[in-house]
């Protein structure tokens, strides 16, 4: 029997990107992931397409399973010959049960890896601004399970010792026990003045900060209905909060928004959401495709040296504009004719083929190319327009009543794509999507076809989100499918969209 390797991953403490190389690696190559509630399902973006997924999350009133059932899916799924990523929210080895799963693992000679990760206890409280160490506070560290309940008989923590024996404590998933931990500490000799942090979702968009005292931290948190996930941090390190805090003063802190690009194209959106403090969700809605009837593009690529002008409205364009040459084995210097480009993003595309774009209008509309380039076209003079398959009709009317001669080719063809329809429904239900961005008519079509394709109706699902839209256009589009739009960029890029979606 050929036995699969079991990776015991920690994937940190909520953010996707504090998970480790090491970690990232094992979901790419995983062919079954076990993973529970404090594990970033964005990670899960990075697996194989035909990965088995294996929920195992638990909450503090139920287990969807119980370890024993963990430990022996980890088995059975190895045995299969599996390569199996079990991942863990934070640090396996902190509260992670890692030991036990590693142990039934030899029990069955199973090879196992241990990954390890960066842990809540520390992550939290450096996204809040509390540093759990510094040489003017503290230089000890005790890092402590909160679950301890108050009625047993005999307590695995030496609350004597604990109470002053280290600068600052970490409780983890200790909020319901809060009022017991505050005693112990006060009774065995803590200072009741001495600083506490609650830090719930710390590093998460949801991350939440209480600080209080010993004495007085109880009372705030029923008083703000805090509840878990979240670390307890006690010393006099919480002090520095206040001097400290950096993640909250984000621009897009609190803010999940929802990216609906192509996949292929979302990554770079996603990242300056990200860099801001938001938390990108992709909902790709628009996947581009070889068109399905290629005559009129091959037939016009074989006669490339008959145009006076090129005209691309988009990167997309010329990406397909050039594969389709490469396959047709067409020499590019049989293009003869001037280049004109709608968008600083296509003109790079074009000049990353070597090629020099003779006309860019300041704005990134069609209609501004238009403008742009008209003191330069001649009456009769051949024009080729590469474009979608859904690609407005304004540019080919507007200079065919100049009398141009204009030849229009579908270099791709855009089609609806919304696979996770269900889960992204799931979270405007749950109010966890606070904005919605657009960059094109067809991913506002597309977000429309496919919600309401559900039975699920637009006004009750986007009550309380905002609508970005990059440019008129698509805000025009929205406007029309009954949405209100609430933010448009100045600029019809993707750095104008963020910085629309930043101002207050």
């Amino acid at each position: 029997m050929n036995k699969g390797k079991v990776f015991l991953v920690g994937a940190g403490p909520g953010d996707p990107k504090l998970i480790t190389l090491r970690g990232l690696e094992t979901i790419k190559m995983a062919d079954c992931i076990v993973y529970d509630r404090l594990a970033s399902p964005r990670l899960l973006q990075h697996a194989k397409p035909d990965v088995e997924l294996i929920y195992c999350g638990k909450l503090p009133d139920r287990h969807t399973l119980t370890q024993e059932e963990i430990n022996q899916v980890l088995v059975d799924k190895a045995l299969e010959g599996k390569t199996v990523c079990r991942l863990k929210g934070g640090d396996p080895s902190i509260f992670g049960r890692v030991g036990e799963e590693a142990e039934e693992l030899v029990k069955h000679d199973i090879q196992f890896e241990i990954v390890p990760g960066i842990t809540s206890g520390i992550a939290a409280p450096a996204y809040a601004g509390i540093p759990v160490t510094h040489r003017d506070f503290n230089s000890s560290l005790a890092i402590v399970t909160g679950h301890e309940r108050p009625e047993k008989t005999e307590s695995s923590i030496n609350w004597e010792k604990l109470a002053t024996a280290v600068g600052t404590i970490i409780f983890y998933m200790g909020v319901g026990n809060l009022a017991f931990i505050r005693d112990q500490l006060i009774q065995n000799g803590r200072d009741p003045k001495t600083p506490v942090a609650l830090i719930r979702w710390g590093t998460m968009v949801e991350q939440e900060t209480l600080v209080g005292t010993l004495e007085d931290i109880v009372e705030k948190r029923e008083a703000s209905g805090l509840t878990n996930p979240a670390i307890i941090v006690v010393g006099e390190v919480v002090s520095l909060r206040e001097k400290l805090q950096w993640f909250e003063k984000k621009p897009l802190f609190g803010k999940r928004v929802l990216v609906t690009r192509a996949r292929s194209q979302a990554s770079e959106l996603s990242e300056r959401i990200a860099e801001l403090g938001g938390e990108p969700y992709e909902f790709p809605l628009v996947r581009m495709e070889t068109p399905r009837e290629l005559a009129a593009l091959d037939t016009a690529l074989q006669q490339l040296s008959l145009y006076d002008w090129v005209m691309f409205t988009s990167p997309n364009g010329v990406k397909f504009f050039f594969k389709r040459l490469r396959e047709l084995g067409v020499d590019i210097r049989t293009m003869r004719g001037k280049l004109a480009a709608v968008g600083p993003k296509t003109a790079a595309a074009l000049e990353e083929k070597g090629l020099t774009v003779n006309v860019l209008p300041g704005e990134f509309r069609a209609e501004c190319l238009l403008e742009s380039v008209r003191d330069e076209l001649k009456a009769g003079e051949r024009v080729l327009l590469p474009r979608a398959d859904i690609a407005r009709e304004t540019l080919p009317r507007e200079l065919q009543t100049l009398g141009l001669d204009v030849t229009e080719v579908d270099t791709y063809d855009t089609v609806i794509d919304a696979q996770n329809v269900d889960e992204t429904i799931a979270l405007f239900e749950d109010k966890m999507i606070h904005m919605i961005t657009f960059t094109s008519s067809s991913t506002v079509k597309n977000f429309v076809q496919a919600i309401q394709g559900q039975g699920r109706d637009l006004a009750t699902l986007l009550d309380g989100v905002q609508v970005a839209c990059i440019g008129p256009i698509t805000a025009d589009t929205a406007r029309e499918l009954g949405l209100t739009v609430h933010i448009l960029a100045k600029d019809a890029t993707i750095q104008g969209l963020v910085d629309a979606l930043t101002v207050e």
